[in-house]
């Protein structure tokens, strides 16, 4: 005969009491708790327990569904994050994270590891978890005439037949828009004048000729947030992202990288309104003059052709491209209906650098952290020192928690200390941009670069 759960409680922390480092009896004592709504009690056995097992993973799993269910999602989610790390992290570890990521808006993230859980345990399958994350088991296929598949994750994809020997090439929607991008007014301002508004009216730019689309050159020292800015400007406009590196591109075959970019261009423009962000353009758009010709020249040429739009328009189509070495690229790209507008993408200011922390920090356990002062003391820091010196300060959170099993708060001083430990990464690459600022600067393309330089 089943027990009434007031006595079934009862007869577990009489067993309780008799053997406290149960880990077994005490997860059951604690999953009875909060089926019957008391979130505190339930806590309360956990953390008792962890004091007498502190690296037990089944009282750890259980206090961070505890605090899911208090609404303590960040807390919850830097024990599953850490537990899920593991090549072996149990089933329900990974569902209980795709729950986390999902509550937090990481939705592609969360139908990943959602997958995961699935393909490790079928019986954890949740039909209206999987309908929200848009995971419904079956890839798709779709725009067969140009060479693409559709996967179930919405994700588009090159098929190895149509650009030989390329790797995945996928067409994302970003779920970032500028108010995930800290500082940069200026930029977003630029951007919201120069490419935004062309999407939003098209209507008035029609009227005097102008269609929306064309090309900007993002160039600045590494780490500041130029593929960031990217994501968040296709975001904006709600259009599709493919971000293309060098390696998506260059082929040992003559002739199949200029097939490759060919085949990029097509498909962007088959999906309009689509950003086409192409990352290490100095790489990509290299001078022709330091090519042996027929070789990486034509991939250049074949560069400049898609650019100008020689066979489709490229209405609807935003070519956008960063470099850390804009000194490297060949100059013709600079040319109207190219990349006509360069736009320097400097290291964030105080103002700037608060926001990036707060970001950084968005969803973190923490108690009223002052970004402003800690921003302060980061002068001369990339956006990517910025998240440096918070996963340092996570880092030594983490290893607190580890050993008594609850994470506690990040704080001020936490971040002043982690600092300490971070040193700014882009002081190099100022020196040698300020010879080529001096001393090249045709055109006026860094004119930006020197206002900047003058005030520091």
């Amino acid at each position: 005969m089943d027990l009434a759960p007031d006595e079934l409680i009862r007869s577990l922390r009489e067993a309780l009491g008799l053997s406290p480092d149960n880990v077994p009896l005490r997860r059951q004592l604690a999953v009875v708790l909060m089926s019957r709504g008391e979130l505190d009690d339930a806590d309360g056995v956990l953390r008792e327990g962890l004091t007498h097992t502190p690296q037990s993973e089944q009282l750890r799993l259980g206090l961070a569904e505890c605090f899911r269910r208090r609404g303590r999602t960040s807390e919850a989610l830097v024990i599953v994050e850490d537990l899920a790390a593991r090549r072996d992290a149990p089933a329900p570890t990974l569902r209980l994270l795709a729950e986390l990521l999902e509550a937090g808006g990481e939705t592609r993230r969360a139908a990943a590891v959602y997958r995961r859980a699935i393909d490790a345990d079928p019986d954890l399958a949740d039909p209206a978890l999987a309908e929200r994350l848009g995971v419904d088991g079956a890839a798709r296929q779709a725009d067969s005439d140009d060479g693409t598949d559709t996967d179930a994750d919405g994700r588009v994809r090159l098929r190895a037949d149509a650009a030989s020997g390329t790797g995945p090439v996928e067409m994302q929607k970003p779920g970032v828009t500028f108010a995930d991008v800290g500082g940069m007014d200026s930029l977003k301002e630029q951007i919201r004048l120069k490419i935004i508004a062309p999407f939003e009216r098209p209507e008035l730019f029609a009227a005097y000729g102008r269609s929306a689309g064309g090309g900007i050159l993002m160039y600045g020292p590494p780490g500041c947030g130029k593929t960031h800015l990217a994501r968040a400007t296709a975001g904006q406009i709600d259009a599709g992202f493919i971000n293309v590196g060098i390696h998506d591109v260059l082929d040992m075959y003559m002739g199949e990288g200029e097939k490759k970019l060919h085949r990029l261009f097509e498909h962007a423009r088959a999906h309009k309104p689509c950003v086409l962000f192409f990352d290490e353009a100095d790489a990509l758009g290299m001078k022709r003059s330091g090519t042996r010709p027929g070789a990486w020249s034509r991939v250049v040429n074949q560069f400049l052709a898609e650019l100008d739009g020689v066979e489709r328009r490229n209405d609807g189509l935003l070519v956008l491209a960063a470099t850390n070495e804009p000194w490297s690229v060949d100059p013709a790209f600079r040319r109207p209906g190219r990349f006509d507008r360069v736009v320097f993408v400097p290291p964030p200011d105080a103002a700037g650098a608060a926001a990036i922390l707060r970001l950084q920090l968005r969803g973190k356990p923490q108690e009223a952290i002052d970004a402003d002062a800690v921003a302060r003391r980061c002068d001369g820091f990339s956006g990517a020192d910025l998240k440096a010196v918070v996963d340092h300060a996570v880092d030594a959170k983490l290893r607190s928690a580890l050993d008594d099993g609850v994470p506690a708060p990040l704080t001020t001083a936490d971040l002043l200390q982690a600092v300490k430990q971070v040193r700014p990464s882009i002081r190099e690459w100022f020196a040698t941009a300020r010879n080529h600022a001096r001393y090249a600067n045709e055109g006026g393309q860094y004119d930006d670069l020197l206002a900047y330089l003058g005030r520091r």
